[in-house]
Order: C-alpha cells, then sequence, then structure tokens
C-alpha cells in the first residue's frame, strides 16, 4: 500500500505535517500555476482532507502567507548561518555568498518571497514585520563593518539597500536562466565587490 505524503508526516508531528503541506502547496504553485493553488487540490496532493489544511492555515489565503513566511524562515535560517569571523568585512562577503545560495537552492520560494508567484497576494502586516528580519540581519552585517572601520561613507541602512537592490537583480537572472552557473559566480563576486568598493576604508583598498 502507498504511503501518502500526510500518512507519513503524521509519524513525525504536526510540524512535518504542515511541512509537506507547503512544500505539496509551492510544487503546485510553480509547476502547473498560482490557479492550483487551492485547497482541494492541495489536500489531493498531500493525500490528506480539505480539513487538515483549514485546521492548519485557515484556508487559502491564510496558507499563501504561510507560504510565504516560510520562504524568509528558511532565508534567515540561511543567512544566521553565517560562521563567526574576527574580519567584519570578510563575514559580509560571506553573508552575500550565503543570499546567492539561498536563491539558487530554494528558487521556488524565492519567487515567491521576491517575485510575484502568488499574483495578488499580498501578506499582513505582522507577517512583512517578519519578513525584514532577513535584511536587518544585512544591515547589521553592514554595520559592523563601519563600526570597524573597513566601510564608511554612508550608513548602514543606504549601502545595504545598495547592496540588495545589486543581489537581487544579479540572482533573479540568474535562477530565470540568463547566466552559466560557474560564469555567474565570478560575475556575482565581482558585483558584490564593485558595490562595496566606493565604501571601502582606504587601506582596505590596498588589501590584495
Amino acid at each position: 500500500m502507498t504511503i501518502t505524503a500526510y500518512q507519513q508526516a503524521q509519524r513525525q508531528g504536526q510540524e512535518a505535517v504542515r511541512a509537506a503541506v507547503l512544500d505539496a502547496a509551492k510544487r503546485l504553485l510553480i509547476g502547473a500555476g498560482p490557479e492550483a493553488l487551492t485547497v482541494r487540490r492541495i489536500s489531493a496532493e498531500v493525500g490528506c482532507s480539505t480539513k487538515v489544511i483549514y485546521t492548519l492555515f485557515g484556508g487559502k489565503d491564510g496558507l499563501s502567507e504561510a507560504l510565504w513566511l516560510e520562504g524568509f524562515a528558511r532565508f534567515e535560517r540561511r543567512l544566521l548561518a553565517v560562521p563567526p569571523d574576527d574580519d567584519t568585512l570578510r563575514r559580509l562577503h560571506a553573508g552575500l555568498a550565503l543570499y546567492r545560495e539561498y536563491a539558487l537552492s530554494e528558487s521556488d520560494y524565492y519567487r515567491v518571497m521576491f517575485q510575484g508567484a502568488m499574483p495578488g497576494f499580498r501578506p499582513g502586516e505582522e507577517a512583512v514585520r517578519a519578513s525584514k528580519r532577513t535584511f536587518q540581519l544585512l544591515v547589521r552585517g553592514v554595520a559592523a563593518c563601519l563600526e570597524a572601520g573597513s566601510l564608511r561613507g554612508a550608513e548602514a541602512v543606504e549601502i545595504a539597500d545598495v547592496l540588495w537592490m545589486a543581489m537581487h537583480g544579479a540572482v533573479s537572472l540568474e535562477i530565470s536562466g540568463y547566466f552559466d552557473r560557474a560564469e555567474a559566480e565570478r560575475r556575482y563576486r565581482l558585483l558584490c565587490t564593485s558595490v562595496l568598493t566606493p565604501f571601502l576604508a582606504p587601506e582596505e583598498r590596498d588589501t590584495p
């Protein structure tokens, strides 16, 4: 007898059921389009009753917001994995690399988060606040460089904004298939370095 995703997840608890539902919703959304994101289609994909989804998420709107937030939760975990480093600029570059790694490894979620994969969806205020935690990690990384003296010339938020604009454009093009993976990695490193160069302290510019 075939065991459904729901039955497998049940054995691991409610969080596993929730994750199974979100993964199924993501697959349907990306594979079949926004019109496939219905409670009935998702429940059939997972192998559970529609009641399970209503209980967990309250319906399609709640599920859509949960899908959006799941992307940011995974993004935050990836960015928090930056290893400790006394060199704040090197640590910032490590975080910028993890941004790209997340976008490539979780490209479906990235499209949900940043590329309007769910037309008409509008997250609630609390969800928006939760999503902004990821940007604050970037701001804190830049602020640490400013405090250490390796960056200068602008506020942390301004530099972080410019970095985010550049990174988002680069990874959006890459996950859309415009660049070869190896070439894109080199271009991405060059992009991040180029964006930060005007803000580097003179001694950092002289570092090989």
